[in-house]
């Protein structure tokens, strides 16, 4: 497939199709990067909540079944947040109804919800393993930090939410920019506002940073069809990052309840929500969305509002219930079809390709 009308992102990440797979914390893994680099795309694994040993086991499993394809690693780089326990104690007494429902003790030390940023031994576990691509979430690391991730040779990207932060990015060392429009699921990249109202949609933020900045864009956000990917170049983008439509697939690892909901949701019950890790991120509505409102001027800051949820998930998680579960998804979820993830990468490119030739 040599007819892409722009390769600047296949030539700077050695990849043969425009699609990046959507380094999905908590449900990606190995067995979906594998599936995706072979059929020519870019995989990722999603490092924040793993140990190292758990990173080098994730990547010698992908080395081995695709040797000589790139891959990308994915870290967070927010800023580790000073306890407040004021506003945690609050935050546990508007749960406590709920603790009280399912027979959870109020009473017990709220567990410690944890993601990673990427730091002295985060870039050290680069210089060893050198990976092709690392990718980033919530801005970049420190410039020292960045500088010896550029040295041990692999390019770097980020998210950016607004144009703002897409230049920011150019200015700041990456070499290529993901536009994340307002329909992607997950947590939103945005790192230069915590203001919702600031993110915008995919369609109206991807020309503008293609024309804002020098390098290649990355569309994000409701892409899930060839027909998401047609329109991205069209923005000006060189390919696209794809991570609900993954979801469907049976290389990613999902409850039985995350699963359900996909399967049933419709396109709008989707909502942006911090109450799960104290950031915003697009998931499925559930209960506690529902009784609470999605955003939550109690919950704590990212990640710790997750960890008052834990004791409430660990009682009704292994029965199927997710009222108390982050149900991550995209806008575009419904377009999401039952296909191995090599499959559905493939045929999103050919068909797109062919609509390109006539």
């Amino acid at each position: 497939m040599s007819d892409w009308p722009d390769r600047r992102i296949l030539d700077l990440l050695g990849i043969a199709l425009p699609i990046l797979q959507a380094p999905m914390a908590g449900a990606s893994g190995s067995p979906l990067a594998i599936a995706v680099a072979s059929a020519g795309g870019l995989g990722a694994l999603p490092c924040a909540m793993l140990t190292s040993e758990q990173v080098r086991s994730e990547i010698e499993a992908f080395r081995t079944a695709c040797p000589g394809k790139p891959l990308n690693l994915n870290f967070f780089c927010h800023q580790t947040p000073t306890p407040d326990p004021e506003r945690e104690k609050r935050w546990k007494q508007a749960l406590e109804p709920y603790y009280a429902e399912v027979g959870a003790d109020v009473a017990a030390p709220t567990p410690v919800s944890n993601r990673a940023p990427f730091d002295e031994q985060s870039c050290r576990l680069i210089e060893e393993l050198r990976p092709e691509v690392v990718s980033f979430h919530f801005g970049l690391p420190q410039a020292s930090l960045l500088q010896r991730v550029k040295a041990a040779g692999a390019k770097v990207l980020s998210s950016a939410t607004t144009v703002e932060e897409a230049q920011w990015l150019q200015a700041n060392g990456c070499d290529a920019i993901i536009a994340m429009g307002y329909e992607a699921g997950g947590h939103r990249g945005m790192f230069l506002s915590d203001d919702i109202n600031t993110q915008i949609g995919t369609f109206a933020l991807v020309p503008q940073v293609a024309d804002a900045v020098r390098l290649p864009v990355i569309a994000a956000g409701g892409i899930a069809d060839h027909r998401g990917l047609l329109a991205a170049l069209a923005l000006g983008a060189s390919a696209v990052q794809i991570g609900t439509a993954y979801l469907f697939t049976e290389q990613v690892k999902v409850s039985p309840a995350h699963r359900q909901a996909l399967a049933c949701a419709a396109a709008s019950d989707t909502a942006l929500t911090n109450l799960f890790t104290g950031r915003p991120a697009r998931g499925i509505n559930n209960r506690i969305m529902r009784e609470l409102g999605p955003m939550s001027a109690l919950a704590p800051d990212f990640p710790l509002a997750g960890g008052a949820l834990m004791p409430l998930r660990a009682i009704t998680d292994p029965q199927g219930n997710s009222d108390f579960s982050n149900l991550w998804a995209g806008q575009a979820l419904r377009l999401g079809k039952r296909l191995a993830a090599d499959q559905l990468t493939r045929d999103i490119a050919e068909t797109a390709l062919a609509t390109i030739r006539g």
